[in-house]
């Protein structure tokens, strides 16, 4: 299997790695660099549990390929807490005040789509906030607490809470 050398910026660190031919971005994550935020849900990129920010856009790990990342900077679900204290950011603490998930298994993508729709738009409306996060699934049903979480990370954010 021919092996490639790998250079991204993962979590704001620069990270290099040697990676099998045609790997995905979420096996390297995963198996190779030890990080859990992104799941594995369907393999199809349809669900989103396996979201991952690339150069600030909201990306499928489970069908990019690693190579494809070469030189770009990807944040996972745990790029987000301060690195220096742990500090959650404030839409990780908003999705815990407001109940944002039940099982946990959407969690990482819909927090990684809101991140992204964040930094876009620092104030966001219901709908735009529905239409950001409509191919991330959530099977438990807790999409009015997801929306609220969401709205109140962009309450928090506004407010100066953005440490990223």
């Amino acid at each position: 299997m021919v092996q490639d050398e790998l250079t991204l910026t993962l979590n704001g660190r620069a990270v290099t790695c040697r990676v099998a031919e045609g790997l995905s971005l979420l096996d390297l994550l995963r198996e190779d660099l030890g990080l859990n935020g992104p799941k594995y849900g369907c393999g199809l990129a349809q669900c989103g549990a396996c979201t991952v920010l690339v150069d600030g856009a909201p990306a499928r790990a489970c069908v990019l390929r690693a190579e494809k990342v070469a030189g770009r900077a990807v944040t996972t679900l745990e790029g987000l807490a301060d690195p220096e204290t742990g500090a959650l950011h404030p839409l990780q603490q908003a999705f815990l005040t407001r109940e944002g998930a039940q099982c946990g298994y959407c969690l990482n993508g819909m927090v990684m789509s809101a991140r992204a729709l964040l930094d876009r738009n620092p104030d966001p409306s219901e709908d735009e906030i529905r239409q950001a996060l409509r191919h991330n699934l959530c099977r438990c049903g807790a999409h009015l607490e997801i929306v609220a979480s969401v709205r109140e990370a962009a309450r928090l954010m506004r407010q100066g809470g953005d440490r990223t």
